[in-house]
């Protein structure tokens, strides 16, 4: 097969052979190490005040344990994508979940906290890698549309599940093991997805390699840093510090720079031609918008079940598991059965306005509301209409890219769900503090106040859900794009 002359071409036939003969055992390796990845960012959360015992540093340190993971994978993002389409999503899979376990290994036996950060940071790096070449292989091995849309629910489903699944897993750790465990598990993920990439998948060669793009890499790489760094900081500092205005501006002008940058340098490092298209560019607002506004629902509501209702940390992680089963119906159901018949439209917007309804069902909890009758309903219509969102939208915004740039497309959609997350953690902490500041200062308890936090919170992440489905459904086109009902060419690298 010949690719233009800046882009490396590959030897397929033998290795489509190959990769399509066990293609649903591929898929089964790929979402083991996407498991790994996406629960790691809440795992830890539940196992922080025990390591802060266990390693003696301060609340003020502890955040660094989140956001140093967060900086690290979200900033290194784009640059993993094009690494995975430049030297082969095998190897540079490989090297992420080996990376991932290594560092993994470090966080889980130290003995300080400076020890833990770098191995959080580590983490993120190997993400960087391992998470774009993750979704690539699965778009470049799945080239039926029905198979495909079956792949990508069950990709879509672990994606949105995975963090209520870290909370659940977190809890169990580190109530009957200990807190190193939530490091130490990811070896058993990075086992079975190691020695399982290295049997299943095929092997393909570059014979040519387009130049880097040093300045696009300086530009995205840093202006995702500080974007996500001045994020990081608004959790715990006002929006009008320093510390958070200013890295938010440089990291909106370098990464305004970055794109400028790509419409004029011969090898782009995020070709533009990936993100201007219509179904594509809805498809990444959905998914900006989900993970900005569903966050919202495990960091809060982790609260509320904890202190209110008295859950233990094993007892709030199984208080998700329904949502997580709705989710996975949803997404199942969006991707064989809706999607290849009625079109991203209905599917990504219809699905955004149904979660916004199931989160504004726990803006009206009380203090003394119960799980069953305030909680329960709630997750259940929230599970389902993001897991309608998630599966369409991943599906569509990575279908029809060419397949030499399937790698970076993939990163631009892991991208945008850490700057979404970001965004919406720093954003609607700093909305719940500030109603639970008011409430306290009109005379209310504080559990009551506490609530009134999260309540407002919720409010907002479903106004938030509402208006993002209203505005994609002007973005997505009407119908069934042809690149979900016709199989291109696979390229398998």
């Amino acid at each position: 097969m010949t690719i233009s002359d800046d882009r490396p071409a590959v030897h397929t036939s033998t290795h489509h052979d190959h990769m399509h003969a066990k293609r649903w055992l591929i898929l089964a390796v790929i979402a083991i190490a996407q498991v790994m990845v996406i629960l790691d960012a809440t795992v830890v959360n539940i196992a922080l005040p025990s390591a802060q015992k266990s390693l003696g540093f301060s609340d003020d340190q502890r955040q660094w344990l989140i956001t140093g993971y967060a900086l690290s994978f979200g900033s290194l993002l784009l640059i993993g994508g094009r690494i995975a389409d430049l030297f082969g999503r095998k190897v540079t899979f490989l090297v992420g979940v080996a990376g991932f376990a290594i560092a993994s290994a470090v966080g889980g036996a130290a003995t300080g906290f400076d020890v833990l950060v770098a191995a959080r940071i580590g983490q993120g790096v190997f993400a960087a890698l391992l998470a774009p070449a993750a979704l690539s292989l699965l778009t470049t091995t799945f080239t039926d549309p029905g198979e495909r849309g079956k792949a990508f629910g069950i990709f879509g489903a672990i994606s949105g599940a995975g963090g209520a699944i870290g909370l659940l897993l977190g809890g169990v750790l580190t109530e009957y093991l200990d807190w190193r465990w939530c490091m130490y598990v990811n070896l058993v993920f990075a086992a079975i997805g190691f020695f399982g990439g290295i049997t299943l998948l095929g092997r393909a060669s570059a014979t040519e390699r387009p130049k880097i793009d040093f300045v696009g890499v300086a530009s995205a790489t840093l202006g995702m840093f500080a974007l996500v760094f001045g994020l990081g900081n608004a959790e715990s500092k006002s929006w009008g510090d320093p510390g958070v205005w200013a890295f938010l501006l440089v990291g909106l002008v370098l990464l305004t720079g970055f794109v400028v940058w790509q419409t004029i340098v011969k090898h782009p490092l995020l070709p533009l031609r990936v993100l201007l298209h219509r179904n594509r560019g809805g498809s990444f607002l959905a998914i900006f918008v989900l993970c900005a506004g569903m966050f919202v629902i495990f960091l809060f509501l982790t609260y509320f079940m904890q202190v209110n209702l008295q859950f233990t940390p094993v007892t709030s992680g199984i208080g998700f598991l329904p949502m997580i089963g709705t989710l996975m119906v949803g997404a199942t159901l969006a991707t064989t059965v809706l999607l290849p018949r009625v079109g991203p439209r209905l599917l990504v917007s219809g699905g955004m306005v149904l979660a916004g309804a199931g989160i504004g069902l726990l803006a009206l909890l009380k203090a003394d509301s119960s799980y069953a009758s305030g909680v329960l309903p709630a997750l259940l219509v929230a599970g389902f209409g993001i897991g309608l969102t998630m599966a369409s939208a991943m599906n569509v915004g990575i279908a029809g890219v060419d397949p030499q740039d399937s790698g970076v497309a993939s990163a631009a959609i892991n991208a945008v769900q850490q700057i979404g997350g970001s965004i919406g953690t720093a954003l609607f902490s700093t909305i719940a503090s500030s109603a639970v500041t008011a409430a306290l200062g009109d005379g209310k308890a504080p559990l009551d106040a506490a609530v009134a936090g999260y309540s407002t919170a919720f409010t907002w992440s479903a106004i938030l859900f509402a208006v993002g489905g209203v505005v994609c459904a002007f973005i997505l086109r009407p119908g069934v794009p042809d690149e979900l009902t016709t199989a291109g060419p696979a390229v398998h690298m």
